[in-house]
């Protein structure tokens, strides 16, 4: 007999149970059968016949998936998941859970709620009374906990008591004696007590944190920066990067825990996340350092350092590094540097040309969909796929790609984290953490895991480096002093003005700039900086990024409506509100956790993770989300945009540098006290003084919209400009 199978999915509407609600599938797979002897004189192909000679057999299961429920509903379906046919919820659980829970919480109810037979009272579990009934629950309970020390160990990180570990011990001892996962307890435990463990940031050990502490720190001479290769300085940034990002621990990157970052308390939270971000900012501020650090410098050695960087970031993405490819290009488009145009004018065309290409890997357009795209592309293949419209430059990629190649060695991809930081507070805001009934709202945790399992995947494939650290290099690298914000600026002007002569003809001038014009604006109209100092500028928001979002800092590209020292993109007509162009990066604040842009000109602490990216840019990219539940999932709100009775609004305080705000879901039911309120909770402050504030809505430099005490805002608003907000008390 031969058989083929064909599945389909229905809808079977939900299950309501007892504190939990629960999507359910109907699977029905259709098998066809037929006999092979004798297919062909029946007029079949092979094995295949007609389909009046074929036997039709159907099969149907019910598939269920917890939508949303109580935490010991939650827990207890870790047990049952499988038998439901769930198979990745555990999976979704432990990645998400720290959001509505705690590791001890989790494993108080798994052991004594449900691992101990002689005390379970009601429910499910209190009826198996068989000794095969407890044999089987016992090793369910044990593919939990071996689940979640193969994906979450660091959960049971808990300096100086470790008490769940030793909780779980107990239970293993008491269980499951002389069990291979006791020993594994055990030994987990003494490498948890043996390492030194940090109060503040422990994972920032092994990173560039440290840059600005002790006396040898000094801006380098440009002999001993040129004397490193360019392949040298992109493998040992990829080094870095690699060691950080794989001890990025997913769960620090979901919204409601990178969110809370700025609030006092909080100063420890999420340290992995941080580390990448000083990375992020110690390399944007480097090249800042190598480029102005010394005055001395001429025109043509200025711009020689300039292409060496840009050498350097393609170096970066033939390794599939984009964090430092990004925090180079960053800090290249930042004022300071960006400013420079006579030095500028000093670059080879075809180097141009290549940082053209790589700018383009970063463009906002569609949400950065290049960026998106490319990242998921090469996320595990073996090596780039760089393609280049120049010929030269596709000649030099190829030589050296193929001089990768063959060492035979994989290449791994590190990412820009901002993106999916950025996502996952977009997730974090428009979709609620409990629905009615005070169910935990798990739809949301489903959502959230396609974000983190993009980052999982993303650490596995960074096991295929193989790097070796030089430490000469890396020892230059962290004793570099940066310059901040006012000293770059100063030094900017400095370099320009002694490179201001007549040494290039009118026409020459008038072609660079054009060049220089295509290459950031995308355009053939160039604006030049106004030439005030940066200290009397406003600060300004960010192209879309928010505190919330993530943010990666790319030196003083400030981006801001009313920022008079940046070149702002021209718009496009057929889109006057967006801002943002390949540019409009902003950085990490790895100090405050917020887009914050100190005033002055140099490097910022701003944002160039991709902070804000989607709230500008339009929804999250949404899957299926791989689950069985048979219907594409319903639209998110998103920033600058009504749809479906919801948007996302920006809210910052009056006083407050206009780029620290808030991301705030608004529905059209939503009245003044009731978005007063949430953006005061969001802001820390107390959502008891609600009516000693008034909400306006900015519609340009010199006007507002101030709503009434009991206005709808959703229907107030103006939907033709940002969804710029200030919160302001009364006078």
């Amino acid at each position: 007999f031969s058989f083929s199978w064909q599945t389909t999915f229905q809808d079977g509407g939900e299950e309501v149970e007892d504190g939990a609600v629960y999507n359910v599938t109907l699977k029905k797979v259709q098998i066809q059968q037929a006999a092979n002897k004798g297919a062909r004189w029946l007029g079949g192909e092979g094995d295949q016949l007609p389909p009046e000679h074929t036997v039709r057999q159907y099969e149907t299961s019910k598939i269920r998936a917890i939508k949303a429920g109580t935490l010991e509903k939650l827990v207890e379906n870790l047990l049952t998941a499988f038998g439901d046919a769930d198979f990745s919820y555990i999976s979704i659980f432990l990645a998400t859970y720290r959001a509505f829970a705690s590791p001890r919480a989790v494993l108080e109810l798994l052991l004594d709620r449900f691992g101990n037979l002689e005390t379970s009272s009601q429910g499910e579990v209190a009826n198996l009374n068989s000794l095969e009934s407890e044999m089987v629950l016992r090793a369910e309970i044990a593919s939990v906990l071996r689940a979640w020390l193969d994906q979450c160990s660091e959960d049971f990180r808990e300096p100086p008591d470790y008490m769940c570990l030793l909780k779980l011990l107990d239970y293993l001892k008491n269980n499951m004696p002389n069990s291979d996962m006791e020993s594994r307890v055990q030994n987990l435990l003494k490498q948890f007590q043996n390492q030194e463990v940090e109060a503040v940031d422990g994972f920032c050990s092994t990173s560039s944190s440290d840059l600005v502490d002790g006396e040898e720190l000094e801006i380098s001479s440009p002999e001993e920066f040129s004397s490193f290769q360019d392949h040298v300085v992109a493998e040992q940034l990829t080094y870095m990067d690699v060691m950080l990002f794989r001890r990025v621990v997913p769960y620090h990157c979901l919204g409601s825990i990178w969110s809370q970052r700025d609030k006092k308390e909080n100063k420890n939270l999420a340290p992995t996340v941080r580390a990448t971000i000083t990375q992020f900012n110690a390399v944007t501020k480097c090249v800042i350092s190598t480029i102005l650090g010394t005055r001395e410098l001429k025109i043509q050695q200025r711009a020689k350092i300039i292409e060496k960087w840009i050498h350097i970031a393609h170096e970066c993405r033939i390794l599939k590094n984009f964090s430092s490819l990004r925090a180079i290009i960053s800090a290249l488009q930042s004022n300071s540097i960006y400013r420079l145009k006579t030095t500028w004018m000093c670059v080879s065309k075809d180097i141009l040309l290549m940082y053209e290409e790589l700018s383009e890997i970063f463009s906002d357009h569609d949400n950065y969909l290049t960026s998106r795209e490319l990242l998921m592309k090469e996320a595990t293949s073996k090596f780039a796929n760089l393609d280049s419209s120049e010929k030269e430059n596709q000649k030099k990629s190829q030589k050296r790609l193929q001089l990768q190649k063959n060492k035979g060695v994989m290449q791994g991809t590190v990412p820009y984290l901002g993106t999916f930081l950025t996502d996952l507070i977009m997730l974090d805001t428009a979709l609620q953490d409990y629905v009615e009934g005070g169910l935990i709202n798990f739809e949301k945790r489903r959502r959230e895991f396609e974000v983190i399992a993009q980052i999982k995947l993303l650490q596995s494939s960074c096991n295929s480096y193989c790097l070796i650290p030089d430490q000469k290099f890396i020892q230059w690298f962290r004793r570099q002093r940066h310059l901040t914000e006012e000293e770059s600026y100063k030094l900017s002007r400095e370099a320009e003005a002694a490179a201001d002569t007549n040494i290039l003809s009118p026409k020459s001038q008038k072609s660079m700039v054009k060049r220089i014009s295509t290459l950031f604006l995308g355009t053939d109209v160039f604006t030049p900086p106004k030439e005030q100092p940066l200290k009397s500028s406003p600060a300004g928001g960010s192209s879309g990024e928010s505190t919330d979002s993530a943010s990666v800092s790319s030196c003083e590209f400030n981006h801001s409506e009313t920022e008079d020292v940046c070149v702002t993109p021209v718009s496009s007509p057929e889109d006057p509100l967006k801002k943002s162009s390949v540019g409009s990066d902003k950085g990490y604040d790895s100090d405050k956790g917020s887009i914050s842009s100190d005033k002055g000109s140099g490097c910022s602490k701003g944002s160039v993770c991709d902070a804000g990216s989607g709230l500008d840019s339009g929804s999250v990219p949404c899957r299926d989300s791989g689950s069985v539940l048979g219907s594409a999932p319903r639209a998110l709100p998103v920033y600058n945009r009504q749809s479906e009775g919801s948007c996302i609004i920006r809210v910052s305080m009056d006083g407050l540098q206009d780029s620290i705000y808030k991301s705030i879901l608004i529905t059209n039911q939503d009245r003044i006290p009731d978005v007063t309120q949430r953006a005061l909770l969001k802001h820390n402050l107390e959502p008891d003084a609600v009516e000693d504030y008034e909400l306006v809505q900015v519609i340009s430099e010199d006007k507002e919209l101030v709503f009434p005490r009991d206005a709808n805002v959703f229907y107030g608003m103006n939907s033709h400009v940002n969804f710029d907000f200030i919160l302001r008390k009364r006078a």
